[in-house]
């Protein structure tokens, strides 16, 4: 499975498209928060873990929640984000941190590494591509430095 990032630059807000639904009803929601545990473990000791409240383990596991539950909804689960949370809002809700192409790549790098699992799993890969090209686009809004 080719998982290609797409180069990114601040300012540029390409059209987005939801993954397909399916994605997430093969994956289910234990699964899906696995994923994104999982994806925050790997950033934990990483170069952009600066980015993530690594030394608080309580504000980490939040953060992996809120992460799972905006995945969650906007791949066609329960709206948990929006109801704990209020509009998504993400391009706001990123603005204290200061994301550059470099940040945004190395996040879609760790989710590069754990996908092809899924697929090993029984998850049919053009879902699981579905949900890759959602977070390859829709990370490229999240850029707010050069």
């Amino acid at each position: 499975m080719e998982l290609k990032i797409t180069d990114g630059e601040m300012g540029v807000r390409p059209p987005v498209t939801k993954p397909h639904p399916g994605f997430f009803h093969q994956v289910g929601e234990e699964r899906f928060r696995k994923l994104v545990s999982d994806h925050y473990e790997l950033i934990r000791n990483s170069d952009i873990a600066f980015l993530f409240p690594v030394n608080d383990e309580d504000d980490f596991d939040q953060a992996k929640k809120n992460a799972a539950d905006f995945l969650i909804q906007v791949s066609g689960g329960h709206a948990y984000f929006s109801e704990n949370r209020g509009e998504p809002r993400m391009v706001g809700r990123h603005a204290p941190f200061r994301i550059d192409e470099h940040a945004r790549r190395r996040w879609l790098e760790f989710y590069a590494q754990l996908l092809p699992g899924l697929e090993e799993e029984g998850v049919d890969p053009e879902y699981i591509k579905s949900f890759w090209d959602y977070l390859d686009i829709f990370s490229i809004w999240m850029i707010n430095i050069k």
